[in-house]
């Protein structure tokens, strides 16, 4: 796949200098380059467990292409490429580079290299036309789809929501879908989405309704994915001087009565000063289990659900030093287990294009909890746009 990752490389190289010239007028380019670096404490029994390495070293590179296409009229193309290289110090057991996604029809992703310690791989995250006729969208190809309010988890949104526990993903994975957005007013439209996937072989429905009262949003949604009904809504407005915002699903399967489960989150936060913002979650998981022997972790691994258990809180402060320096504190715990992570941060702006974070993640847990899978981090993120 060199000569493929050769050739994509080159076209967008050109037209960047095309659009830097002013000869490309309907050409935009964008992009940034993140740089990783990780040491994970491994805990002895989770390593004596698995067989890992107790220290491990990771290198995280990222560069990724914005290339975007204008027609006119409220059409283009939009793309958005990605190369990684990772390094590895010893075995993973969660590769943050690999994480599947369930929702994309084509395989867009292709190896430049493979080794026990160094890999280098790249793929396509969004490809996608976009065409406006007056009070409709449509849009086709691999997308992103967002759906919900919650800032940390997001119930409503079946696409592609990320792990909390994942420090290392920005983007949400882009889906294959066919996305038709009608717009009623001008805080009210309705979404239906396609998302074919497995050779269509199986397909994933969604339609969502959204509107405004007063000074809240709301939204409506229902579907057919992963062969289950699933029908909900969430909500996000002003109470008090604090914000507030929570998401409900409920997904059954008509073959299965036992399997049918509720998810919910509420949440509220609240900018208490200039430099204080706090924000505390709530999210019950009828998805998950109470006895840690029932966890699946393979399910987990392989990204079809994002936590074990059924009783989480997550609780942040920020605290704006200066308008390019923020510290943060996390914490987020499983209620059932009683394990969890406390995260830190501090983000430095370098400059008007680049990014400096620090962050450490500490997760604790008897054997088998949730959060005992997890190793202790320290790392150090560069970013350059």
């Amino acid at each position: 796949m060199t000569r493929s990752f050769s050739k994509i490389l080159m076209i967008f190289i050109l037209a960047s200098g095309l659009n830097h010239f002013g000869l490309g007028q309907n050409f935009k380019f964008s992009g940034y380059f993140a740089d990783f670096v990780v040491y994970q404490k491994v805990k002895e029994d989770f390593a004596n467990y698995f067989g890992l390495d107790k220290n491990l070293f990771l290198n995280l590179g990222r560069i990724r292409f914005r290339p975007e296409f204008n027609f006119g009229r409220g059409s283009g193309i939009y793309v958005e490429y990605e190369v990684d290289a990772l390094y590895n110090s010893s075995n993973l057991f969660f590769n943050p580079a690999e994480t599947k996604t369930r929702r994309q029809l084509l395989k867009l992703h292709w190896n430049l290299s493979r080794g026990s310690n160094f890999n280098t791989f790249h793929f396509i995250d969004r490809l996608y036309f976009k065409r406006e006729f007056g009070d409709l969208n449509l849009t086709l190809g691999r997308q992103r789809i967002s759906w919900g309010t919650g800032r940390i988890w997001n119930p409503t949104d079946l696409f592609n929501p990320i792990n909390p526990a994942n420090f290392s993903k920005i983007e949400k994975d882009g889906a294959d879908v066919l996305s038709v957005k009608f717009y009623l007013g001008s805080f009210t439209d309705i979404q239906i989405v396609y998302n074919p996937v497995d050779k269509f072989k199986m397909s994933n429905y969604g339609v969502r309704f959204r509107t405004n009262y007063r000074e809240f949003d709301f939204s409506f949604m229902s579907g057919f994915f992963d062969k289950r009904g699933v029908a909900g809504f969430d909500f996000a407005g002003n109470l008090l001087k604090a914000g507030a915002r929570g998401e409900m699903i409920f997904s059954a399967d008509v073959k299965n009565f036992k399997s049918n489960f509720f998810k919910f989150i509420l949440g509220f936060d609240n900018q208490f000063t200039g430099n204080i913002y706090g924000l505390v979650e709530y999210h019950f998981n009828g998805e998950g289990k109470v006895k840690k022997d029932e966890y699946e972790i393979g399910r987990l691994a392989n990204g079809e659900i994002l936590n074990l258990s059924k009783n989480y809180v997550f609780v942040m402060v920020n605290y704006t030093l200066n308008p390019i320096a923020v510290f943060s504190i996390s914490l987020n715990e499983n209620l059932n287990d009683r394990s969890g992570f406390l995260s830190l941060g501090f983000s430095y702006s370098v400059s008007d294009n680049s990014d400096l974070n620090l962050g450490a993640l500490i997760f604790w847990g008897d054997e088998k909890d949730e959060y005992w899978y997890y190793s202790t981090s320290a790392f150090v993120k560069f970013q350059f746009y």
